[in-house]
């Protein structure tokens, strides 16, 4: 005689797999997308990092050419061979980033600058383009405190 158990027993398949170019946002690997009420605040601070990387003297103007609209490109390049934002031995940091939007489209930005015991001081303007890329339209750094 075959005793069966009374328990149910789960038949569960594997999930079912979709193509590999399916964008399914719970599949491992995929990028997270960002809610649109915080893209420009990490806009803001992708930016303020880029720019402290070029005005430190870490990376060079031209790694912002595509990033940079108008005369935000010329600022750079002139501003860069000085290194205003370079520190001897402290690597400077971006402490915070706050912003103005003075029409939508439009970033009135700045951040705070700190580097051992030096706290500096840089204003961009970034401004959304007709393919939704925002990019570097000025940049101004304050004078040492």
């Amino acid at each position: 005689m075959t005793v069966r158990s009374t328990r149910p027993t789960s038949r569960r398949s594997p999930a079912p797999r979709g193509p590999a170019s399916r964008r399914d946002p719970r599949r491992p690997g995929e990028p997270r997308r960002v809610p649109a009420q915080q893209r420009p605040t990490v806009v803001r601070y992708w930016f303020a990092e880029r720019l402290l990387a070029v005005l430190s003297g870490h990376r060079p103007v031209h790694w912002m050419l595509s990033h940079t609209v108008g005369d935000a490109y010329e600022q750079l390049a002139r501003l860069a061979p000085r290194t205003p934002l370079r520190t001897r031995g402290t690597r400077p940091v971006i402490r915070d980033c706050g912003e103005h939007r003075p029409e939508d489209g439009v970033i009135e930005a700045f951040a705070r600058i700190a580097a051992g015991d030096q706290l500096r001081a840089m204003a961009f303007r970034l401004e959304q383009g007709p393919d939704r890329r925002w990019k570097c339209a000025a940049v101004e750094v304050g004078a040492p405190a």
